[in-house]
């Protein structure tokens, strides 16, 4: 029985479908600056049309939650910063946009409401404002 079990645990883990490399990303790129956390910038691609950017952030490989009792406000990106505490002027996740090689523009809607377009970059940053340290 266990060797029934494991075998079926290794061709179960066999479906599970990575995010899409985000050199040759056919979809939303996504960059995430993790630096003020004292990681790097990271990218991944959300392929396709995600119709968010929360499903972007998501689907090109990074899991994210919201601040306990503010709904649609991103806490922590990969478990980042932990604790998850309540965002302050100088300590939260901010959002930005661009196209590939362009500059990066804050957002001015939450990523739970911004349709992002194929193509395009969606980034995050963790400080008081501060655009990833990467060109888009």
């Amino acid at each position: 029985m266990r060797r029934v079990l494991a075998v079926l645990a290794l061709v179960a883990s066999s479906f599970v479908v990575a995010p899409a490399s985000a050199d040759d990303c056919a979809g939303v790129k996504v960059v995430v600056d993790f630096t003020a956390l004292g990681g790097g910038v990271e990218t991944g691609c959300a392929p396709g049309d995600p119709a968010t950017g929360l499903v972007a952030l998501k689907d090109a490989g990074f899991p994210y939650t919201f601040v306990p009792r503010m709904p649609g406000l991103v806490c922590q990106i990969k478990l980042l910063p932990n604790p998850c505490t309540k965002p302050t002027t100088t300590a939260y996740w901010s959002y930005w946009h661009a196209t590939p090689g362009g500059t990066w523009t804050y957002s001015t809607s939450g990523a739970g409401s911004h349709d992002p377009a194929p193509g395009t970059v969606e980034g995050w940053s963790f400080g008081a404002g501060t655009a990833p340290g990467v060109t888009p």
